[in-house]
């Protein structure tokens, strides 16, 4: 039997041998390739069905902008980031960017809602992940619950900020700043992303990316009984060469979805590269990602209901979007624009030249 130790001491070296124990995990952990799966476990089926069940529920009638469902929207996403200790966005009121807009000759008033984790390293440059919250509201007595369009996305986004929360309690806050942006009025034209680049709460001249997410949970025609663990990417070569590498080397590194580029083209016969709130970002020469899952039967009809949303599918695809914004906030260097689009030979797409002043 050793020497006798008085408790105190014996109670110090136990703290000493633990904390040293602590700092040598951390910085093995920091040293090496951070494998950003670590801060994913919040991002699987259970907790996707729960939440989009929720969100796609007749208790918020839709979510018609500046109707009562769409203010109870934003009041349950507010307090999910309020939840996770994650900060509202400077300038913001309770998280909200008020606004009023002009629907159908009427004065609506509506909020996007806007959190952020600042960057470490570079906090005044910006990476955007957006989604819109609204839908179409209620029609002929009949709700429509928006599950795949966008509460997909919505639940996508808080899930992703979520990932990222949980790094940071880890240790390890992102280099540069993510800012989560949910939309207001995308179904009356796209309204909170043109007041959001109108009004910006944080500069455009330093927000270098957009990650864009709407429709998601959900496999198209094209993909049925085919290759369904796919989904659409759009514009990521537009504007910047650099954002569509770190696009596929983010899926050939990790979830390895099949990539699709069919609506990649700012002349496709359907025109989706105009049809979701990126394109604003677009209009400021901001690079994007439009990740999409394509149209389905029940694209804005009150079909689309929460037990059709593919919940595996689903969490690869948010996987890699977290994924692709980890890469982009730390890597050394900010991607650069180093392209421009024409847009003077459109046919398909020329009536978008006037909508959105091009």
């Amino acid at each position: 039997m050793g020497p006798h130790i008085p408790t105190n001491k014996v109670i110090f070296l136990k703290k000493y041998i633990y904390f040293s124990f602590a700092c040598l995990f951390t910085i093995n952990l920091f040293s090496q390739s951070l494998n950003p799966n670590l801060f994913t476990n919040n991002i699987n089926e259970n907790e996707l069905k729960n939440l989009i069940y929720v969100y796609s529920s007749d208790f918020f009638k839709g979510r018609e902008t500046g109707k009562i469902g769409q203010k109870r929207a934003v009041k349950f996403i507010s307090e999910y980031y309020e939840s996770l200790d994650i900060k509202e966005a400077k300038g913001t009121e309770n998280y909200f960017q008020k606004m009023e807009l002009n629907i159908s000759r009427n004065i609506v008033q509506t909020e996007n809602v806007v959190a952020v984790i600042e960057g470490s390293e570079e906090p005044n440059e910006f990476i955007i992940i957006s989604a819109h919250l609204d839908h179409e509201g209620v029609k002929n007595g009949k709700i429509y619950n928006g599950a795949d369009d966008n509460a997909s996305g919505t639940i996508g986004i808080l899930k992703i900020a979520e990932a990222f929360q949980n790094a940071v309690k880890t240790g390890f806050r992102p280099k540069r700043s993510i800012v989560f942006l949910h939309f207001t009025g995308e179904e009356k034209g796209l309204l909170g992303s043109k007041y959001y680049t109108d009004n910006p709460i944080y500069p455009l001249e330093s927000t270098i990316v957009n990650l864009n997410i709407d429709m998601i949970g959900r496999i198209d025609s094209r993909h049925m009984n085919n290759d369904e663990r796919y989904i659409y990417l759009i514009g990521s070569n537009l504007l910047s060469s650099e954002l569509h590498e770190v696009s596929e080397t983010a899926n050939r590194n990790t979830i390895k979805l099949n990539l699709d580029y069919k609506y990649n083209d700012i002349d496709q016969s359907e025109c989706i590269y105009y049809r979701s709130d990126h394109f604003h970002f677009v209009k400021n020469n901001i690079p994007v990602i439009f990740y999409f899952n394509g149209l389905h039967k029940d694209y804005h009809k009150p079909t689309d209901t929460a037990e059709k949303i593919e919940y595996r599918l689903l969490k690869d695809r948010i996987k890699l979007i977290f994924f692709t914004a980890w890469e982009l906030a730390n890597r050394d260097k900010a991607i650069e624009v180093d392209k421009n689009v024409d847009y003077s030979k459109l046919r398909n797409c020329r009536r978008y030249l006037k909508l959105y002043n091009l």
